[in-house]
This record gives C-alpha cells, sequence and structure tokens, in this order.
C-alpha cells in the first residue's frame, strides 16, 4: 500500500487502523503435535562389540556387560585385516556424521510429520541439534535442500551442548511458536555417536564406547489459543522450563583433543551421576514452585537415558519407582544413551502406551555438559 501523506490529510492515521486495527491480546500455548524416531542401520549387543573391538581386559568387559544395555545402533567402519574395526581419521569421523546425521535426520522428520498429519511444505522453522559432529553450513540447511523444504524456512542450528540439548531446542521452538501462533515447528535431533568414537584400551574410551548409540528423533510444536488443546490425550502443551547449571562441574562431560589418536575424545567424570542426582531434585522443585504442584502430582516422568547410575541416582533423589521411569531405562536398553534425542525416544514411547489423560502433568528432564539440568512441564 502506498499512501501520499501530504495529500491525504488526516487519511493515513485512519487508513492504518483500518488496515492494522489493534486486536485485543489472546494467550498462546505451544503444544506438541506430532514425534517421529529413526536410527543407524545396524545393532550391535554389547557382546558383539566386545567381540568386534577384540576386548578381552575383564573390567572393560564389565563396564559393557554391566551397563543395562541391550542392544545398540551403531555405523562402524570395516574392519581391518585383523577383523577389528580399521582405525578413521577426524575427518573420515566428520564424513560419517554429515552422512548419518542427514540420513536419520530425514528420516525422523518425516516420521514427525507423518504422526501430525503435516507434510514438508507446513515447516515455518527448524531447530537442529547435534553433538557428536560439526559441520558448516548446519544440518538446518543440508535438510532444506535435502528435503525441499521452503528455502525461506526460519532456523536455528545448537550444537556442543551434549545430551541435555534436545531441551534446550525446544525452549527456542517452544517461544517461536507462541510468537507464531498457527505456524509448524520442528526439533531435530540427530546424533551419529559412531562418528564420535576413538578405539583404543582406556577405560576413559571404554567408558563412552559402552554407552553411546545413533539415533535422530523429532518434536513437532505449534502454537495454539490457551486451551485450545485442552483434552487431547496425546498431545501435550508446554508450560514451563527450568534449567540448572552445576559451574563446579563443567569439566565433568567434555570433547577434548586426542593429540595421539589426532580426534576428539570425548571424557565422562565417573562421579557425574552423583552430581547430576543430587541437583536433580532443586530443579525439579524450580519447574514446579508457583504451580501449585508437587512432584507426586507428576503422572509422566520422561528422564534422559544418560546410562544406569544416572537413572539410578535421579531416582532415588526424586524419590521415583522403577514403573514411572520404564521408558527411561526401556530407552537405554534398546537404543544405549541416543544423546540429546533420548527424551524424545521416551516420550514417542509413552504416547505408544496410550495411558495419558486429559489433565495428566509430565516432566522432561535432561542432563549434559555444563553440568546442565533441563527441565519441561508439559499437560495433557
Amino acid at each position: 500500500m502506498t499512501v501520499d501523506i501530504a495529500n491525504t490529510p488526516g487519511q493515513y492515521d485512519r487508513t492504518l487502523a483500518e488496515e492494522f486495527p489493534i486486536l485485543p491480546p489472546t494467550q498462546y500455548d505451544s503444544t506438541i503435535v506430532g514425534v517421529g524416531t529413526a536410527s543407524s542401520a545396524t545393532s550391535y549387543s554389547q557382546q558383539d562389540l566386545l567381540d568386534t573391538f577384540a576386548i578381552s581386559d575383564p573390567k572393560i568387559r564389565s563396564v559393557f556387560l554391566n551397563s543395562a544395555i541391550r542392544r545398540r545402533f551403531l555405523e562402524l567402519p570395516l574392519p581391518a585385516p585383523d577383523g577389528t574395526p580399521s582405525s578413521e581419521t577426524q575427518a573420515d569421523l566428520l564424513g560419517r556424521h554429515k552422512k548419518l546425521a542427514v540420513d536419520m535426520g530425514k528420516r525422523a522428520l518425516q516420521a514427525c510429520l507423518d504422526d501430525a498429519g503435516a507434510t514438508i511444505s507446513d515447516i515455518r522453522h527448524l531447530c537442529c541439534v547435534t553433538s557428536t559432529g560439526f559441520l558448516t553450513p548446519g544440518l538446518s540447511a543440508l535438510l532444506i535442500r535435502e528435503l525441499g523444504i521452503d528455502r525461506h524456512c526460519s532456523r536455528t542450528d545448537i550444537v556442543g551442548m551434549g545430551c541435555n540439548a534436545g531441551l534446550n531446542a525446544l525452549n527456542v521452538v517452544s517461544s517461536w511458536s507462541v510468537a507464531n501462533p498457527g505456524e509448524l515447528a520442528v526439533v531435530l535431533c540427530t546424533e551419529a555417536c559412531s562418528a564420535a568414537y576413538v578405539l583404543d584400551s582406556t577405560m576413559r574410551t571404554a567408558v563412552v564406547n559402552s554407552l553411546f548409540g545413533d539415533g535422530a528423533a523429532a518434536l513437532a510444536v505449534v502454537g495454539r489459543p490457551a486451551g485450545d488443546s485442552a483434552g487431547t490425550p496425546d498431545r501435550p502443551r508446554i508450560l514451563k522450563f527450568a534449567s540448572c547449571i552445576i559451574p563446579d562441574a563443567v569439566d565433568a562431560m567434555r570433547y577434548d583433543w586426542d593429540s595421539v589418536q589426532n580426534r576428539f575424545s570425548f571424557f565422562l567424570d565417573p562421579q557425574i551421576p552423583y552430581v547430576v542426582g543430587a541437583h536433580a531434585e532443586i530443579v525439579a522443585d524450580r519447574l514446579l514452585a508457583n504451580t501449585g504442584l508437587r512432584r507426586s502430582d507428576i503422572a509422566h516422568w520422561l528422564v534422559h537415558a544418560g546410562g544406569k547410575k544416572v537413572i539410578d541416582a535421579v531416582t532415588v533423589n526424586l524419590g521415583l519407582n522403577r514403573h514411572e521411569v520404564r521408558h527411561t531405562t526401556g530407552v537405554l536398553r534398546d537404543y544405549g544413551n541416543v544423546s540429546s534425542g533420548s527424551f524424545i525416544f521416551s516420550y514417542e514411547r509413552l504416547l505408544q502406551e496410550k495411558v495419558t489423560a486429559p489433565g495428566d502433568y509430565g516432566v522432561l528432564m535432561t542432563m549434559g555438559p555444563g553440568s546442565t539440568i533441563e527441565t519441561a512441564l508439559v499437560q495433557w
């Protein structure tokens, strides 16, 4: 619209008011409307991996076999002449990360859209999360090209935040959806953990190699008028987020450069389960503050499958029982720790049970480098 202000006295204000009326404020909620997951092609039992890596050290074997993990999906390099996986350079690992992250990401995203009854053309914001490799341009740009997503789609890439990053991303996308009601936004966590492996005989490496698996998971989110989704048993509203960083444990989970292997190596401090457990109650209470809710009012707990000791520590400190973390332990058993998307795998399993009811509250909890615990409160 073009308006000649000089020649239309008094008309400018009137025309703007007509074209852009001031509407009464409306409260919007962000609602999770779809979920999808994917993994790499091949799964291994822990015994398979011990045989593949030719591991004979009894202490390292014990770490693998007492991990509460039955199988994991991994993309391992072709075997060397001695039958063990061949050595890879950091460039090889980054190339594998790119290939796997895009492939798994495409499949998880499509499954999520199918669940939401949406299509690629509906996506208006894409937030991609990964910590198992670095890419520029980021995964969001690669997926927009690969899938033919509208090139005007807004996007965010979250890297380096580790296993807690899925909830960091959901916080970003939740805010975006409230600011853009009715538009579809997607969180996509795609982690090619096998592209971050170091093969040596140290206990540090054994802990990491015994735990992580490849996987991708996506959530679709839409901003709707408050109460619009009430009474929908499989479409929870996102109500609130709370986080807690533990500065004294900032180095407890980290990537280091291994100058011997010429690649990055991930480190997990043996004390991290107890550090996380000790702070889980603090952040959970902060999440529920001013809501009138107690922990006993939460019907569904979806905790990051960070490892057996992490799950045990959180369960004890929050006063939960094994049934309340059944999906967390189930995901760990069947997939291992798939990093930032683990809680989404648990969420998908909860929906498949069809046990949620209108009015139920749920808490999502992740933890990762920082050391940080992230939480979200949702209601069906």
